[in-house]
């Protein structure tokens, strides 16, 4: 979706050769996987991250683009929201040390584009949800300046034909009832509220099936053990409402698609997978198009000429169906190669949360591909998809479905048998030992003491509000002691309420 597109209204005839020239596209891919076209010639981690722009009371700044220019460094671009940007870490090997030179290049990249974006006066946060965001936020005019983004809202509220519906229960703090949100949006920058981290990882084409199976069996956890977004507009709802949220605010589908079992663009699967090939072709065959950009290769023609396609409108689709685990085909130096986007995670809480929510995500993924019995083949899909559900609304306190073990709190599931595993799929990925310590050590403390950054969140904002304070006080007093922990840069189970 970094791709910019034209702002031209689009026509039947466009759609058409749009569709057309998708199945080119999966006629080349097909061709390039059967002749293993592509490059593998080491394991490759990549990260992106997206971030929210607060002012000094603690508000959203909508001076993204202000921010970018006095940072003046390619690594960050534009997201959706005014409020937003994203820094894109370069790739670089899984094994050795690298993890730690990552954490340390993370840190101070960071450090210095907060330095700059102080300067247009705005502060960077890593938080799933931005808990200060209100509804005028989500006014059309706040989408950043890019042709792209208008484009893409003006085609999710055509095709849904109707106002957004974000429509929630809350999981509820202890003592009090659930907190419920209904609200009606006419811009698609409730998605804006959803700042994540995204994982890739660079895989063979014949594992691809195996690691994305991983990933899926993984999902519920991760976000289970590393949530850190429970308050939208005022009301304190799942521990992770990004999960939520970034279906209801890209649903392309009246309350009768839903009814007739239609699937939404923001989508886990159905199903366990046996090539890369399966996610593409599903893509195209459920989902229409939202941006029918074509351009002039013809990649079955390149292809066989020896050229090497780029299948743009492949890889624009794929842009717009927005999987938890996305499958990605990309082009480095004339070279394709193949990536899993993991893409479950808040951001934050600090760079070293975020830095061990990986290497616990990449140790966990080896472990269960190198079993000689795979998990996904003890436990149903939907299993898996529940799990992502229940521990998105509940954080620690949910009850996830383990094969072997049962029902079992994230908690104990991970330092009883995922930790163990991740440790031993960290060494098989060559990772060194003072870096898997380092940070599967962060995971099991965090597990130890049950604390995410969104029960620190949740547990604070309370605190504040037995003093006294209302909701709105007690946001913004959280948010500006969780940005100064942030800075601190000590993971989030050390900090105090």
């Amino acid at each position: 979706m970094g791709r910019d597109v034209s702002s031209r209204t689009y026509t039947r005839d466009d759609r058409q050769r749009y569709r057309e020239k998708i199945q080119r596209c999966l006629e080349a891919l097909a061709t390039m996987l059967a002749e293993d076209s592509f490059s593998f010639p080491r394991r490759q981690m990549g990260l992106e991250i997206e971030l929210a722009l607060v002012d000094d009371a603690m508000r959203p700044a909508m001076a993204n683009a202000e921010v970018l220019e006095k940072i003046d460094d390619p690594s960050f671009t534009l997201e959706l929201g005014q409020q937003n940007l994203e820094i894109n870490v370069p790739p670089r090997a899984l094994a050795g040390d690298e993890t730690l030179g990552l954490e340390e290049d993370l840190r101070a990249s960071l450090g210095a584009a907060d330095d700059k974006a102080k300067d247009a006066g705005a502060n960077l946060v890593m938080i799933g949800v931005l808990p200060t965001l209100r509804h005028e936020h989500f006014d059309q005019r706040w989408l950043s300046n890019s042709s792209r983004y208008k484009v893409l809202n003006d085609s999710i509220f055509a095709a849904r034909g109707e106002e957004t519906v974000l429509h929630m229960e809350g999981s509820p703090i202890a003592g009090r009832v659930p907190e419920r949100l209904l609200s009606y949006q006419e811009s698609i920058l409730p998605e804006a509220a959803c700042t994540s981290v995204q994982l890739h990882l660079q895989v063979a084409p014949e594992d691809f099936a195996a690691h994305w199976n991983a990933a899926q069996c993984l999902a519920g956890v991760q976000v289970a053990i590393a949530a850190n977004s429970p308050f939208l507009l005022g009301r304190a709802l799942w521990h992770e409402t990004r999960i939520p949220l970034f279906l209801q605010s890209t649903d392309t589908r009246s309350q009768e698609l839903k009814n007739q079992g239609v699937r939404p663009r923001v989508w886990f699967g159905e199903r366990w997978i046996t090539s890369i090939f399966d996610l593409f072709e599903e893509n195209a065959r459920y989902f229409p198009a939202l941006l029918p950009e074509t351009d002039e290769e013809n990649p079955v023609e390149l292809l066989a000429a020896g050229g090497t396609p780029e299948l743009a409108e492949l890889r624009l689709h794929n842009g717009t169906v927005w999987r938890w685990n996305r499958p990605v085909y990309d082009v480095v130096d004339g070279v394709p190669h193949l990536r899993i986007e993991n893409r479950v995670l808040p951001a934050g809480p600090t760079v070293l949360d975020t830095v061990a929510n990986a290497a616990f995500f990449y140790g966990a993924q080896r472990a269960l591909v190198d079993q000689e019995r795979p998990l996904w083949t003890q436990m149903s899909f939907h299993a898996a998809e529940e799990n992502l559900y229940t521990g998105s609304r509940h954080g620690m306190g949910a009850q996830l479905y383990w094969p072997g073990i049962g029902w079992v709190p994230p908690d104990e599931l991970v330092l009883r048998r995922l930790l163990p595993m991740a440790h031993d799929g960290l060494r098989a990925c060559g990772v060194s030992d003072e870096a898997r310590r380092r940070y599967l050590g962060v995971i099991e403390q965090r597990c130890l003491a049950r604390r995410t950054g969104s029960s620190w969140q949740r547990d604070t904002v309370v605190r504040l509000e037995e003093r006294g304070a209302d909701r709105g006080t007690a946001l913004a007093g959280m948010l500006e002691r969780y940005v100064e922990l942030m800075h601190g840069g000590d993971p989030v189970h050390t900090w105090p309420v």
